[in-house]
């Protein structure tokens, strides 16, 4: 009974956290499915990574919240100049202009499906918010996270252009300084974010990598 009504009150302070959320309601009045679209407009706003006639992937998409906020800088005039693919293990509610895969990243199927939807292109950006299901022993969750990071910077080495970049959600703790290094061995310039859209108690940051070394030359 006791934890019960913990878990009660904690997902009433949640809730009334959430609803009085600055950024929550600005998404609601700009027309954004999360807040979390704020987190990396602050990123994009900052490094100038994302312009019209790019293609971008977006991993973890769900709920669309950074698909809509890439497909609004590839749309200054209305109409989208490049292209967005979205991955997700969840469903997502589709998205003009932007081509939804529905599957698991970790899968090799998955993989195949997203290479052909590229048709040999290369890739300008790969922003990814992907994030396992937590189960609350932090060795397993600290390699679940750095396993989705890893794929991520992954395919970005594969299949990024020469100046092209990677954002990706990585969480303090656990195996961030392990990450922090493979960027480094993989990106010629890495950049670190905590975007004000972050939440101060989240230990969640961002790890942006621009121009993929050569797959010879990464550790």
């Amino acid at each position: 009974m006791k934890i019960q009504t913990q878990s009660k009150k904690v997902n009433k302070a949640w809730l009334n956290d959430h609803v009085n959320d600055p950024w929550v309601k600005l998404a609601q009045k700009e027309g954004y499915r999360a807040r979390a679209a704020y987190k990396l407009k602050e990123i994009d706003e900052a490094l100038g990574l994302i312009r019209p006639g790019q293609v971008v992937v977006d991993l973890g998409s769900t709920p669309g919240a950074w698909s809509q906020y890439v497909r609004r800088r590839l749309a200054p005039a209305g109409r989208v100049e490049g292209a967005i693919v979205a991955v997700d293990i969840l469903p997502m509610e589709p998205l003009d202009a932007v081509t939804f895969l529905h599957g698991d990243f970790r899968e090799e199927a998955v993989l195949a499906q997203l290479e052909e939807v590229l048709a040999g292109r290369p890739v300008d950006v790969v922003v990814s918010d992907m994030a396992p299901n937590l189960s609350g022993v932090s060795s397993a969750d600290a390699a679940r996270i750095a396993h989705l990071v890893e794929l991520a910077v992954d395919f970005s080495v594969h299949h990024l252009r020469p100046q092209g970049a990677l954002v990706a959600k990585v969480f303090h703790g656990g195996a961030y300084d392990e990450l922090v290094r493979l960027f480094r061995a993989s990106f010629r310039q890495v950049k670190t974010f905590k975007p004000k859209a972050s939440r101060d108690r989240s230990a969640e940051t961002f790890l942006v990598g621009i121009g993929p070394k050569p797959v010879s030359d990464t550790v």
